[in-house]
């Protein structure tokens, strides 16, 4: 939260800032000051701690002023267990004060939120809706969220994008320092971001972002998602209500909920049925729809004491064609059978292998770890030691598969494959959830038998759709 006269001089004519070097600028002094502090505090030999902490708070101040691109980046970063973080670590403060970025942003002032709505549906927010919430009840990288109530008594909530905002992106894309630097000091604080290197991650990164930037394409994907889960038993999408969406304004159906850090308190049996219908949730719409909805960080999901599990943030879905759908089902299957071979030629088909391909025993090997919760003994229990190993597992060259890391690349349009595996990944760990992954992962694939009262339940709601 910021002060009315902090927000003024972040911002010009109550726009966000949107030159390269008024953007940039922050972010590059930022840097300077953190390493002349860890250096100090490497020769004094004291309070190392403290002064990754102060460094760490300041990242995710100027991440979340900066909105757009860089605090999308701050975002991936923060729900990733990148390695093994010892509690008081460099790495591990960094994390947590990346964190903050989840679902808690510094929002805009009431004033600049009123005047959008007023551009967008024609009429200031009192008179467009019956009540109308002023202060946001969160705020993200690109827009904020408000409570109202229509006039027919329908509660609310309208997402709205920060002036300026479109413009901000455009500019961080075209400022290759502001990235730049950005990537630097993540790379000097969080080194095991692996094989993916920065150019690659910028690319998903500002992709995604610019799909976001129109909400008429985040009502789209969420009104398909909506549709596809209509009266579900355990996972729910709010309806879009379209008469009051546009480009920058979107409204949908309220849902009360409790967040990420609360939810992680629950009692386990409750945590183990929020795992399962998130797992449930995410592969099964990669199966059924073709669809992922390829931003997977905790805030982005509301939990209940019945179970259910809330899903928010439609502005980036992935679509693959049901022939991609097919050979990663076949490459998982391969892996659990066995068959080294059908493997390789998966992956190579599809262009994993861009050069000598990796030894096929040894490449079986490095994937069989990876489906570790569906070939362990049952029920498996995701852990953050889990969710750390499968990072360098999947992304570091110095891993224990190395061998194989480094001779597979991974193809621009499969990115999100990766991230929504690793937030998946993430999530269940953060949970601890406990389930019978193997029998659930049966069903999806090889049409077994329900094997939880979960998979009983959506088995009776596909049929009865059907």
């Amino acid at each position: 939260m910021t002060t009315g006269s902090e927000g003024n001089a972040r911002r010009e004519n109550g726009r966000l800032k949107t030159g390269r070097v008024a953007r940039a600028a922050p972010l590059v002094a930022l840097t300077g000051r953190t390493a002349g502090e860890a250096v100090i505090s490497a020769l004094r030999r004291k309070d190392r701690a403290g002064v990754h902490r102060r460094g760490a708070e300041r990242y995710a101040e100027s991440l979340g002023h900066s909105r757009g691109v860089l605090m999308k980046a701050g975002q991936i970063l923060s729900f990733v267990s990148l390695g093994s973080l010892a509690e008081g670590s460099s790495q591990s403060v960094y994390q947590a004060a990346l964190a903050r970025l989840q679902d808690d942003a510094p929002p805009m002032e009431p004033e600049l939120a009123a005047s959008v709505v007023t551009a967008e549906l024609g009429a200031p927010p009192h008179e467009v809706f019956a009540e109308f919430e002023p202060l946001p009840l969160a705020a993200a990288s690109i827009g904020q969220v408000h409570a109202a109530t229509t006039h027919d008594g329908r509660r609310v909530v309208v997402k709205i994008q920060y002036p300026g905002v479109d413009e901000a992106i455009r500019a961080d894309l075209a400022n290759a320092e502001l990235l730049a630097t950005f990537f630097q000091v993540i790379r000097g604080v969080l080194p095991d971001l692996g094989r993916t290197d920065a150019r690659a991650l910028a690319a998903e990164v500002t992709e995604r972002i610019g799909e976001e930037i129109d909400y008429r394409t985040e009502a789209a994907n969420q009104q398909v998602f909506a549709d596809a889960y209509r009266d579900h038993p355990f996972a729910r999408v709010p309806e879009v209500l379209p008469e009051y969406s546009t480009g920058r304004v979107l409204t949908m159906e309220r849902s009360d909920g409790m967040r990420w850090s609360a939810a992680k308190d629950a009692d386990q049996d409750l945590k183990d049925q929020w795992g399962e219908a998130v797992y449930r949730f995410t592969l099964g719409s990669l199966r059924r729809l073709g669809r992922f909805n390829a931003d997977p960080h905790p805030g982005n999901y509301l939990f209940h004491p019945d179970g259910t599990v809330t899903f928010l943030d439609f502005g980036c879905v992935k679509t693959w064609h049901q022939e991609q759908v097919g050979w990663m089902v076949k490459a998982v299957q391969a892996t659990i059978d066995g068959d080294a071979d059908e493997l390789l030629k998966q992956y190579s088909e599809h262009g994993f292998v861009p050069g000598e391909p990796p030894n096929a025993q040894a490449m079986l090997a490095w994937a069989r770890e990876s489906l570790t919760p569906v070939m362990s003994d049952q029920p498996f229990t995701y852990t953050p030691e889990y969710a750390a190993r499968i990072v360098d597992l999947e992304f570091s060259p110095r891993g224990p598969h190395s061998a194989v890391v480094q001779k597979l690349a991974l193809p621009g349009e499969y990115l999100a494959l990766s991230r929504i595996d690793l937030g998946l990944t993430s999530v269940l760990a953060g949970l601890r959830a406990k389930n019978d992954w193997r029998g659930i992962r049966e069903e999806m694939d090889l049409g077994a038998e329900p094997a939880t009262h979960y998979g009983r339940l959506e088995a009776d709601y596909r049929k009865a759709r059907a």
